[in-house]
């Protein structure tokens, strides 16, 4: 079956806008095609005219320290990131998110763009980001900009990014600095249906004396059309003593301001709700042990 008539690779940025533009909506970015190529031969449409490969343009599949940012290319691979020195040292919920997407041959075409760009919310790597207040750079109508990642998603894969126009180019969060570390876990369906039925990221800072959460970042999705934070279990952490009440406190809390729904390919309401308290306690109990560690992460 036929997908596409013509395929570039273009080497800059401005040469994939420039393709875009000369095909006028009739092209599709494309980096690891795991989802593009799956969705093609399901949905039995007409070929697209142009696919437009970014894996070869430097700036969108490199990993590199800007200062105090980590910045990651959109085209940079679930396998990269793993192996990461860099990525590890800055954020381990990701290494850990990313570890566990598909199989070794997915992580090693997979991007952490297209993880992005497809906008699902159960997407392990976005919930990640999304717990490490990561920012997106994009090309959007024309203007190049970073944004929060979150607002990216307008649905359930809906993206505010037209792929036929618009460019996700690359990822930036801010480096892990001393009290500071995040952990990542998630529940799934047997790998014959390889769906998350929660995954959970979590962030924290601790004071200097490792004994009160500063602040947190917590994810936990899918639990709505977008993934976003779970702000009431922050708020119940701020300033808070690194203790068991207050764990318990911070568990009560997420479990009684989100509210996942009973999916047929995922779980029941009342199974999901108690991985809530599961997920959490696990990544938050790690993410302090991490932050009580010199030069953890």
């Amino acid at each position: 079956m036929k997908l596409w008539n013509h395929y570039h690779t273009p080497q800059t940025v401005d040469e994939a806008l420039a393709l875009l533009r000369q095909y006028a909506g009739q092209a599709r970015i494309v980096a690891g095609g795991t989802d593009l190529l799956i969705e093609g031969r399901a949905e039995q449409h007409p070929p697209h005219e142009a696919l437009v490969d970014i894996t070869s343009i430097p700036e969108l599949v490199t990993i590199q320290q800007d200062g105090d940012w980590l910045v990651i290319g959109a085209g940079v691979t679930h396998a990269q990131i793993v192996k990461s020195a860099l990525v590890q040292q800055a954020a381990a919920c990701l290494v850990e998110s990313c570890g566990v997407v598909g199989g070794p041959q997915v992580r090693n075409v997979a991007t952490l763009g297209g993880n992005v760009a497809h906008a699902l919310p159960a997407g392990d790597g976005t919930v990640s980001l999304v717990a490490l207040d990561a920012q997106a750079e994009v090309i959007l109508n024309g203007e190049r900009r970073w944004l929060p990642i979150q607002d990216l998603y307008l649905g359930p894969a809906k993206s505010r990014l037209d792929p036929s126009r618009d460019l996700l180019l690359r990822f930036r969060l801010s480096r892990a600095t001393s009290g500071q570390a995040s952990a990542f876990n998630r529940v799934m369906r047997p790998q014959g249906v390889a769906l998350p039925v929660l995954g959970c990221a979590t962030w924290v800072q601790l004071n200097a004396e490792r004994t009160h959460y500063v602040s947190a970042r917590i994810c936990i999705a899918p639990v709505g059309p977008t993934p976003s934070r779970a702000v009431v279990a922050e708020a119940v952490l701020a300033g808070q003593p690194v203790s068991e009440d207050t764990l318990r406190s911070a568990v009560a809390a997420a479990q009684e301001s989100l509210h996942p729904r009973t999916s047929k390919y995922r779980a029941t309401h009342e199974y999901r709700h108690e991985l809530i308290a599961v997920l959490l306690r696990r990544t938050l109990t790690t993410a302090v042990e991490r932050a009580c560690t010199p030069a953890a992460v």
